[in-house]
């Protein structure tokens, strides 16, 4: 199996920063995306932001320009850096990753989600 363990959620006022925290382990053999998805109270799970194993990005609309995603494949950990926050951007933000676990069977795992209240 493939656990991912998020950090960093917390109440920042609008304008603030976050920076969120994934790190995957388990039995991985290679990670291929990994990426944040978010879930407001009421709403669907949509997606935030993805990476690639190769550094390719790419962001939600309403995210671009003040979200930032990197990854240290090294340490299997995927960041997400937020700033400007706005207080629409509240949620439960979820981790995903997908790959290739030990004994080359494909994997998709969730983190347990982290919670972001952007209020003043």
């Amino acid at each position: 199996q493939v656990q991912l363990v998020e950090s960093g959620g917390g109440l920042v006022q609008p304008g603030g920063s976050l920076r969120l925290s994934c790190a995957a382990s388990g039995s991985i053999f290679r990670i291929n995306a990994m990426g944040w998805y978010r879930q407001a109270p009421g709403k669907q799970r949509e997606l935030v932001a993805t990476i690639t194993s190769g550094g390719s990005t790419n962001y939600e609309d309403s995210v671009k320009g003040r979200f930032t995603i990197s990854r240290d494949n090294a340490k299997n950990t995927v960041y997400l850096q937020m700033n400007s926050l706005k207080p629409e951007d509240t949620a439960v933000y979820y981790c995903n990753a997908d790959g290739v676990r030990i004994g080359l069977k494909p994997f998709t795992s969730w983190g347990q989600g982290t919670q972001v209240t952007v209020s003043s």
